[in-house]
């Protein structure tokens, strides 16, 4: 408890952070566009929803190089870490929800703009993927009326941000950081073979 804590508490360390990668940026923006044209023109794009899926890879890929890069040099801090993702996530999160809330009292029927309201109290607790999965069955409502459908993913990911570092660290510290260094030797090797492939067609 006593290592723990003092992780928690470490404010003046640092998180190891990759450079930036315009080649992330760019699958970034194939994911989004993706995802709005399968939304927007179904027909279209049929397997536009992948982008998501997209999402969750280079969301997985940047935050265990963080964690693994942070662990290794001994820099790593909970509280950055976590601060970081408040600072990204919340702003957009709580003027989504608060739209949300304002817009349904105008738009929705009672038990409508009831259900919404557990969707924002699913939304503000990082577990909407498990909520809209208690709901769905034959008797479920459409999902025109259920404006926080998308925060399903966003759910997925925070509770990857929540438990992951919490795994890497507990691994790192009571098991041979070499043990976890040799499950991720392979994926290093190959970004920087794949790095010399691509300076090699410039």
């Amino acid at each position: 408890m006593t290592k723990i804590s003092s992780q928690l508490s470490t404010a003046e360390v640092h998180l190891t952070h990759p450079k930036y990668r315009p080649d992330i940026d760019g699958l970034r923006a194939i994911a989004v566009l993706s995802v709005v044209i399968f939304h927007a023109f179904p027909s279209l794009l049929k397997g536009g929803f992948i982008g998501v899926d997209i999402f969750f890879v280079i969301s997985g890929f940047l935050i265990s190089t963080i964690l693994f890069s942070s662990l290794e040099k001994d820099q790593f801090s909970f509280i950055e870490f976590y601060a970081r993702r408040v600072k990204r996530i919340f702003p957009a999160l709580l003027l989504v929800l608060a739209s949300c809330y304002l817009f349904g009292w105008f738009v929705l029927f009672a038990d409508e703009y009831k259900q919404l309201g557990k969707h924002i109290a699913g939304g503000a607790g990082f577990i909407s993927n498990f909520v809209l999965w208690d709901e769905s069955g034959y008797f479920d409502t459409t999902a025109e009326i259920k404006p926080l459908l998308h925060l399903w993913s966003l759910g997925i990911e925070e509770q990857f941000y929540i438990f992951w570092p919490l795994i890497l660290w507990a691994a790192w510290k009571w098991f041979a950081p070499n043990w976890l260094l040799s499950l991720t030797g392979p994926l290093k090797t190959f970004t920087m073979r794949f790095r010399a492939r691509r300076m090699s067609w410039k």
